[in-house]
């Protein structure tokens, strides 16, 4: 039989196989999408905006509180120092309790230990080329020097800690916390004044962040 009427003779049974049921069946389906999956906006998906510092500009006391004070500020010295940083940073007391920022202020005494390396220097008689059998310098058998030996002394210091935070008065979101130490100036009221001012700078320091 030619090639030509073989195919011809065959083509009948290969459209019949492929008519035939297919054994591959899917499992399952996957469900649709709920009806409010398209205007879900899913914020976990997108990074978070940057903050808007600008913004802030008027703040009142957290709660409508003083901030606590200490044996070396009472809260009103405290609140007195903490509102006079703000201030220098743009941000006023707010009217009427419209406020951007709600601020909150810590003030407490810990201590701390210091160490300090001090030297003393402690003779040496070195052996160098001794001049006609007699050191230089009156040393015998060399030149005569000394060596400085490096003596730790460790001391505990008391330092005035502040800690400031800052909230946003919409949503209670915390926008800036810091804290920093000084000193804590015992040995005169203005001392202490001073120490306590400086320590809310140190913590300001950094606000707004660039």
């Amino acid at each position: 039989m030619p090639y030509r009427l073989l195919c011809l003779a065959l083509l009948p049974l290969a459209l019949a196989a492929c008519q035939g049921s297919n054994p591959y069946v899917a499992a399952g389906s996957i469900p649709p999408a709920p009806a409010q999956a398209a205007n879900t906006f899913d914020a976990s998906a997108y990074p978070a905006p940057p903050r808007d510092y600008g913004r802030y500009r008027s703040w009142s006391w957290r709660n409508g509180q003083l901030p606590s004070g200490s044996a070396s500020a009472d809260p009103a010295q405290l609140a007195d120092a903490v509102s006079g940083a703000l201030d220098q940073h743009g941000l006023r007391p707010a009217r009427a309790g419209n406020a951007d920022l709600l601020v909150s202020a810590d003030l407490r005494l810990e201590r701390r230990l210091r160490q300090v390396r001090d030297y003393d220097y402690d003779p040496y008689y070195g052996g160098g080329y001794p001049y006609g059998g007699v050191g230089y310098g009156g040393y015998r058998n060399g030149y005569g020097g000394y060596a400085s030996v490096p003596i730790v002394r460790t001391y505990e210091v008391e330092v005035m800690v502040v800690r400031i935070d800052l909230f946003d008065a919409r949503n209670g979101q915390p926008v800036w916390s810091a804290s920093a130490e000084s000193g804590s100036g015992k040995d005169s009221p203005r001392d202490r004044e001073s120490a306590l001012r400086d320590s809310i700078d140190k913590a300001l320091s950094g606000y707004p962040p660039s």
